[in-house]
């Protein structure tokens, strides 16, 4: 894709502030889009302007359907319809099942499929009368496998999945593509918790913590948020509109 390839294309990018959703912010930009960025954490919204990985922020919880669809008016009131949409907030608990009670799956249903739901809702009706847009839900290779002590966060993962499938299917005459991208374990702040958290419990070094992480994967080692991004800016394009209601994997060989 050229570096303007998506000029004129309003994106809308949730848990922007960091991570993978900073990463793919900062493509769109690159390849001219303009970018508002949503989260809940207002210093790494505002880290993520700063350094011009975003054009606008809005603060909102992705689990509160009113704060969603305020979120999205005001994105709208400033910068126009919502071309692209990258539902990207989530978040992942540890636990055995035995210790994972109704309150984690619940928690976990709400962050990583309402989390996307809620903002597809706020997007969708503008982009199927326009006859455009691109939902890209930034799933994990943990919506197609499992994972032992992560139970509760593979069913919301598999429960998006879902979605995308069934979503595509209904959008799929009106010019709007719903695709997921699905990482394996990336080089993220949230995956230095999950190491932290694995030192604290196993009394492991983090060489030995990260080695439990990467053997996941077949090339030895974590995935670069900048590969997820380059994913998804693919699918936001016009050579992309052949593609939808896919599951598409980064993680160097794992599924």
């Amino acid at each position: 894709m050229g570096t303007k390839s998506l000029k004129g294309r309003h994106a809308l990018v949730t848990g922007g502030g960091r991570g993978i959703g900073r990463a793919v912010a900062a493509s769109l930009v690159k390849a001219g889009a303009t970018v508002t960025i949503v989260g809940r954490k207002p210093a790494s919204l505002d880290e993520a302007l700063n350094a011009g990985d975003a054009h606008a922020a809005v603060m909102a919880d992705v689990t509160d359907m009113a704060a969603v669809q305020a979120a999205v008016h005001e994105a709208v009131e400033r910068y126009g319809p919502i071309d692209l949409m990258i539902a990207n907030a989530g978040a992942a608990v540890s636990a055995p099942f035995l210790k994972s009670g109704p309150e984690v799956f619940r928690n976990m249903l709400d962050v990583n499929l309402l989390g996307v739901t809620n903002v597809v809702q706020a997007v969708l009706g503008s982009m199927s009368e326009r006859g455009f847009g691109r939902i890209v839900a930034v799933a994990s290779t943990a919506g197609l496998k499992g994972y032992p002590y992560v139970s509760a966060y593979c069913a919301s993962k598999h429960a998006v999945i879902g979605f995308v499938k069934a979503l595509a299917l209904e959008t799929a005459k009106t010019g709007v593509t719903v695709n997921a991208v699905c990482p394996g374990f990336t080089d993220t702040d949230l995956v230095a918790e999950s190491l932290r958290t694995i030192m604290a419990k196993t009394g492991r070094s983090r060489e030995e913590a990260l080695s439990e992480l990467t053997r996941h994967n077949p090339q030895g080692r974590l995935i670069d948020p900048a590969e997820i991004a380059n994913t998804v800016l693919w699918l936001c394009g016009e050579q992309a509109r052949s593609v939808t209601g896919q599951a598409i994997v980064v993680a160097g060989g794992e599924i």
